[in-house]
This record gives C-alpha cells, sequence and structure tokens, in this order.
C-alpha cells in the first residue's frame, strides 16, 4: 500500500493522566511524609531516628580508618595518574582505552553513592533533613544518567571506514537509487532558502530531484524555485506543522529515498555519495549525520567565545549520538538524514501530534524492526541561533517535545518492538532534561545553609578526601576526553545554567499539561547593530544572584566561627558547602548574565576565514587603465570579500580613491565578480582591501555558495579548551568580559579611507 494512499495526518493517542498522576503522586507522597515529619508525627519521626541512627553508625567500608587519615591523597594521586597515563596513550577513546577508563569511573562512581547513601545524609531534625534528602536525589538524578551514559560507552560506533567502502558503489554507478530531498520551510527569509537549494543542487549525484515545500504559500518563494530550477510544492493548511508538510508533500514527491533538510542547511557535494550507499542492506530505515553550523551559537558570541567554543550541539553529535548507535537508539534530528520511503509508509509518515516529529518517527521504524544508523560526518551545516532568546525558544522547544514521550503512543519506554538496551538509550535521553532540575536545585542548596542553618552532608574532611575527590577528580579529567574534547566539564556547567529555570519550568509544565504550548518556529537570518539584554531570561538569575553574594558573606562568617570554636567538622559545614559552594555558584552565574547580553551582529551573512589566490582590477572613470592587483582572500562572504594584497603602491591606489569599481577573479575558483572598494587599509607590509559585491547573478551566486558551503571535509571538528583553560576563561571573561573588549573579529561597515 503506497503512502498516497495509506497516510494518515496521525494523531498520537494521549495519555496524560497516567503519566502526570505518577509524577503527581509522587511529589505529593513526599510533600506529605515531609509534612508528617515537621508535624512530629510519631511514626514518621521514628523512621527518620532510626535511620539517622545508621547514618552516624555506617557500615566499616564507609568510613576512613583513622590510621589512613593522612595517606588518602595517595589513593586520589594513583588514580589520577593512572588516568593521564591512559589518555596520553590513547589520545581519542578506542576500545581498550574506553573500557579502562568508563571501569575507573563506574568502580569510583558506585564506590560514591554508596558512601553518600550509608554516611553522609543528615537526618537529625526535619529542616535538614529535607534539604539533605533533596540534596541525595538531584545528585543521584545526574548519576543515574551519568552512569547509563558509562554503560552506552562501551558500545560506541564509528562508521567511517564503512562509508568508505559504500561509497564506491555509488560513485562507480552500481547504486544509484532515486532521491527526493525535501526542503520545508515556514517563515525563513529568501535569501537562507536560495542558499539551501543551490547547495542541494550542487550534490554530486545526478539520479535526485529537489523539492522546495512552502507552508507559507508565498509568491516570491513560488518565484524563486522557479529561477532555480527546483521543484515547488505547498498545501492548503499548516496542519501538524512541519511533519504535516512532509507527509503532505510525500505522496507527491518520488524517489526510493527521502533526503530532508531544513531551510538553512546546506549540504557538502559529497553527502548523497557517503549516506546512500549504506541503504544496499534493505534493514536500514533512516540514516543521521551530524548537524554542525557555520556561525557561532548565541552564548559563545555572546561571551566573544566563539573562536575557543565548539557549538554546543558537538556534545551531542560527537559523543551522544555514537553510543545511541552502538545501543541501537540513534535519534532522528529532523535534519541532515536520508529516510527509506518504503519504511517511512509502513508506519504511515512522520509522527504528527507531538512537536519532535523527528525524534518519535525514529522511534516508530526502530519499533518496526528497521535500523537507524549514524555517520559521524559533517556533511552539511546550518544556521545556529542568533539571540539567546531565539536559542532559548529552540531549546524549550526540544525539551518539551522529547518529554511529551510520557504521553504519546510512541513512548520509546512502553512502545512494541524495542530491546532493552534501545530503551535504555532512548530513556537516558528523557532523563537529561530533568538535569535542569538538579542544576537550579544546587543554586539554592548553600542558600539554604546560609539562612536556614541547613547542614546537608555530615562527613569528615578525611572521608572526602578519600571518597568524592578521588570521584569529583577523575571524572572531571575525563570529561572532554569521552566526548572527543567537544566540551569541558566547566564551560558545560554555563551553558547548562543559561537556560537551567526556563528549562526546569518547562519540564514541570510539560509533566502537568504536555501539549499546552504549539510548535514555533525559529527565527533566522536576523541582523542586530546594538547591545540588547534579555531581561526575561535574566530576573531569575539576576535575583539567585544578589541572594548568593548575600550568602557569601553569611557562610563566611559561619566558617569563622566554625573554625573558632574548632567543631569536628568545621571545614565541611563553613567552608565546603557555604564559602566555596557560593563562591562557585557566584562566578557561574556572572558568566550566565554576560551570556544574556546579545552582542550586535551587523550582518545577515557569514564571513568565513578562507585563502584563495585572488587577481583584483580596480576601476575608476577617470583613469584609462584598470589597476592590476594580486593578492589573497583573508575572508569571505556571500555579501563580500576581504583580500590581503602582495603588492603596494599607494600613489596607484590614491588614484582610485574615487568612484572605486572592481572587479575580483578567485583564480583557483573559476569565479569573477563585480563590486566596490569599500575600504583599505594597512596590514603589516601589505594593504588589506574590503571588497562589497554588486548583485550576482544566479551562476555567480551558484559557484559562490559552492565555494563557502559545499567543499566536502570543510566542516571540521574542534577542540573544546581543557578544564584548566576554561576555568582560566571564565575568570577573564568576568573581569574583563570580551563582550565589551577585543572584539576584533567583528564585521562591520565603514566608511572608504585610502591609506
Amino acid at each position: 500500500m503506497t503512502l498516497a494512499n495509506s497516510l494518515r495526518i496521525r494523531s498520537v493517542n494521549v495519555r496524560l493522566p497516567l503519566a502526570t498522576l505518577l509524577l503527581s503522586g509522587v511529589v505529593l507522597l513526599a510533600a506529605a511524609i515531609a509534612i508528617a515529619w515537621f508535624a512530629g508525627n510519631g511514626f514518621i519521626s521514628a523512621i527518620f531516628q532510626q535511620l539517622d541512627s545508621l547514618q552516624q553508625n555506617p557500615p566499616m567500608w564507609a568510613t576512613t580508618p583513622m590510621m589512613l587519615g593522612h595517606y588518602v591523597l595517595v589513593w586520589t594521586v594513583s588514580l589520577m595518574l593512572l588516568v593521564l597515563v591512559i589518555m596520553r596513550a590513547s589520545p581519542q577513546p578506542v576500545a581498550w582505552s574506553r573500557i579502562a577508563v568508563v571501569g575507573i569511573l563506574g568502580v569510583l562512581t558506585v564506590r560514591y553513592v554508596m558512601w553518600r547513601s550509608v554516611s553522609t545524609l543528615n537526618l537529625d531534625t526535619p529542616l535538614n533533613g529535607v534539604f539533605s534528602l533533596g540534596l541525595f536525589f538531584l545528585e543521584m538524578l545526574l548519576l543515574v544518567n551519568g552512569m547509563i551514559q558509562l554503560v552506552l560507552l562501551l558500545r560506541s560506533r564509528d562508521r567511517k571506514k564503512q562509508a568508505d567502502q559504500l561509497a564506491d558503489d555509488v560513485v562507480s554507478g552500481n547504486y544509484v537509487p532515486s532521491v527526493a530531498v525535501l526542503i520545508p520551510t515556514y517563515n525563513e527569509p529568501a535569501f537562507i532558502l536560495k542558499r539551501t537549494i543551490i547547495g542541494c543542487q550542487a550534490m554530486d549525484y545526478a539520479n535526485k530531484t529537489i523539492y522546495l515545500l512552502d507552508d507559507t504559500r508565498r509568491p516570491e518563494i513560488r518565484q524563486l524555485a522557479a529561477e532555480l530550477g527546483c521543484e515547488y510544492r505547498t498545501r492548503p493548511t499548516n496542519e501538524h506543522a512541519k511533519a504535516g508538510n512532509l507527509n503532505y508533500a510525500i505522496p507527491k514527491t518520488d524517489g526510493e529515498l527521502i533526503v530532508v533538510f531544513d531551510a538553512d542547511f546546506v549540504p557538502t557535494r559529497n553527502f548523497l555519495q557517503r549516506t546512500v550507499g549504506f541503504f544496499q542492506d534493505p534493514h536500514i530505515g533512516l540514516l543521521q549525520t551530524p548537524q554542525t553550523f557555520y556561525n557561532p551559537d548565541p552564548i559563545a558570541w555572546n561571551l566573544g567565545m566563539q573562536d575557543d567554543l565548539p557549538p554546543e550541539e558537538e556534545v551531542f553529535y560527537r559523543q551522544i549520538q555514537r553510543i545511541r548507535d552502538g545501543a541501537g537508539g540513534v535519534v532522528c534530528a529532523g535534519t541532515s538524514f536520508v529516510v527509506r520511503r518504503s519504511a517511512l509508509e509502513e508506519i504511515g509518515g512522520f509522527v504528527t501530534g507531538a512537536l519532535s516529529e523527528d525524534f518519535f518517527t525514529g522511534i516508530e521504524l526502530t519499533a518496526k524492526g528497521y535500523r537507524l544508523i549514524y555517520l559521524n560526518e559533517k556533511l552539511s551545516a546550518g544556521l545556529a541561533a542568533e539571540s539567546i532568546s531565539a536559542h532559548a525558544l529552540q531549546r524549550i522547544r526540544w525539551a518539551q517535545g522529547t518529554l511529551q514521550s510520557f504521553f504519546i503512543r510512541s513512548n520509546p519506554l512502553t512502545i512494541k518492538g524495542l530491546n532493552p538496551l534501545q530503551r535504555l538509550a532512548y530513556f537516558e535521553g528523557l532523563l537529561h532534561w530533568f538535569s535542569s532540575i538538579a542544576k537550579v536545585g544546587f543554586l539554592v542548596m548553600p542558600l539554604a545553609y546560609a539562612f536556614l542553618g541547613v547542614i546537608p552532608i555530615q562527613a569528615e574532611t578525611a572521608e572526602v578526601m578519600d571518597f568524592f575527590v578521588p570521584f569529583y577528580l577523575v571524572q572531571l579529567a575525563t570529561f572532554s576526553w569521552l566526548n572527543y574534547r567537544s566540551r569541558s566539564a566547566l564551560l558545560s556547567d554555563v551553558y547548562a545554567l543559561v537556560l537551567a529555570f526556563p528549562l526546569a519550568l518547562t519540564v514541570v509544565q510539560v509533566m502537568l499539561r504536555p501539549f499546552g504550548r504549539g510548535f514555533k518556529v525559529t527565527p533566522k537570518g536576523t541582523a542586530s547593530d546594538r547591545f540588547t539584554f534579555n531581561f526575561s531570561l535574566a530576573i531569575p538569575l539576576l535575583m539567585v544572584f544578589a541572594i548568593t553574594a548575600l550568602s557569601l558573606w553569611i557562610n563566611l562568617g559561619h566558617c569563622l566561627i566554625a573554625d573558632a570554636a574548632a567543631e569536628p567538622i568545621s571545614h565541611l559545614k563553613g567552608l565546603g558547602l557555604g564559602w566555596l559552594w557560593s563562591t562557585y555558584n557566584m562566578l557561574m552565574l556572572g558568566i550566565a548574565l554576560l551570556a544574556l547580553l546579545d552582542a550586535p551582529r551587523p550582518s545577515t551573512y557569514e564571513w568565513f576565514s578562507l585563502r584563495r589566490i585572488a587577481r583584483l582590477c580596480i576601476h575608476n572613470s577617470a583613469v584609462d587603465a584598470p589597476l592590476e592587483l594580486w593578492g589573497h582572500t583573508a575572508m569571505l562572504s556571500q555579501e563580500g570579500a576581504e583580500i590581503v594584497l602582495t603588492q603596494r603602491d599607494r600613489a596607484a591606489l590614491a588614484r582610485h580613491a574615487q568612484n572605486l569599481t572592481a572587479t575580483l577573479t578567485l583564480v583557483d575558483e573559476n569565479l569573477e565578480v563585480e563590486g566596490y572598494v569599500e575600504w583599505v587599509k594597512p596590514d603589516g607590509e601589505v594593504p588589506t582591501l574590503r571588497l562589497r559585491f554588486a548583485p550576482l547573478s544566479i551562476p555567480e551566486e551558484r559557484r559562490l555558495v559552492e565555494v563557502l558551503y559545499c567543499r566536502p571535509g570543510q566542516w571540521k571538528n574542534r577542540c573544546a579548551p581543557s578544564e584548566f583553560k576554561s576555568l582560566s576563561i571564565l575568570f577573564r571573561l568576568l573581569f574583563r568580559p570580551r563582550v565589551l573588549f577585543d572584539r576584533t573579529n567583528e564585521i562591520k561597515p565603514v566608511q572608504v579611507t585610502i591609506v
């Protein structure tokens, strides 16, 4: 049965009461127990008194013997040295090194959890007990998520060698199935769509058809499709947003395989050559490739760290998707993927009724017995959110869409057809969004110590050195190594903190009212010429920052009082849980607030550092012969170029200072464009010249887009800074924000000046 006959505009089966009632029931039960404890209920109080007695007399294995108290650092140092040796011997995780590091982390994590469970909870009063158990629960939430990742890490997959072999069949013509390339669009500007269409048409694969799916029925977009020579499809309504757009169009397209690109994603020329060959295996239903971005994300841009930080999504695509591939739980990410038409027909098309149509479509395919695989090659690039508000909108939509899993038929925890390992992989993805609640809790906990005198952890210094320090330091040392240097732990905390409050609120809202918000498209193609502070996101962070600043001094006073009284656990009571914790939170909150100050983005086009041989002919109506200069491009975009000249002739340039028009030829790229000189400035021994392009013809624009976006292998992985360098960067940002200083890489229009 074809999709045209069987396609159902599917709405998911809502099971709101079950998931909501379970969550509400757990929360209400915990609240009832806490209220009874505070009210002095004899039965509840007796239970917690017994538990507190057990905490005061933990098993021998959960304590540090007195004679070893001075030698516990040997254990920490030895483990650190062992891990560093392993990472030095294997700079990238491979089977043996990954197993060794994961084994060490697993042992330390289990050891730490057992110690926290039987030795550190403070249940002597209801107030202490509520906060102590609350902190323990939040820690366990993060640690369970981390332990699942460690288990999945043992099965990480890399398919590059397999892609090399299968690509030969495509290039040689032995396997060239027909491909329908779909570009769904809602309200993206025409210049973004033009770039994507040109990139799709440039793919080295003859048996393909490009379809532009316009869900806003714009005459100018229909005209654009006609000018570029691609198929145009639209529909009379906008039901079910992107999923509905795709489902409506698919029966009106041809192709054994379907490729989907978001409106702002441009593929490299070899995208289909590297992906299509996998579908010779009839069991493969979908292949996902990474999302990467040609502009910095707003947090990196606002902090002035665009040269230091890889895009935020790198952790997911360089680490998480690879371990999901090993578990058979790859996530369909909504763009830059290939799906088998017959498999899509079998499940009735893209899942509708939930925001994450891609995620649930992948789950449905997996449940039907098809394999979803992941090729870790950057074969396309898109436009990251360009403001912090757009970034927040996108993440909130992702969180809501993923958490709707609990309320629909495509729930990966209950749908038939998945094996336990696949369910575990999908469960890790669901659990990830609850970490925002833990982040908020970690901000509140030191405030409870300062203002309520709460002691959430009871432990001797030797025990902390024996159980916590090895676990924390080894985890810190291996974090970046395990995610292939895509993010450091400290910088991950900054990213998590920026949206901790709205994401935590979203989690609660979704669990109570999962379908309360509709689909909102992330705005793209915007520009700004001024700084803008996002007060709506900043208000909760500002409030916590102010209260934490006050608590810092209160905690410091507690520390001094405790030290003066020589209390047995004075260091942990005063310094560990108060002063240091508040100081760390203050540092992170300060950086997060800086990230909410949107810096100017004066151009809608990105400028790329690209070196190409350039010949420049400068014309002047007052001079008969044009001035010919040679050099190389330093920066190139769709709107202009910066050229470093290899010869210097001040007098010749001065004679051409009026009515500066020029012809730029990129010799290696067979590209010639017209423009005008915007400015010339000295740069060492030779001047640098900025050329602004005149309106480009379609052939010129095609060639320029291919040069800028479509070169195979051009999107490289970048390494995040180490933890020590990350800490240095954070302090430098706090005391000398690069958002206000040293913005030397900003592209700004300036007056023509001949030097």
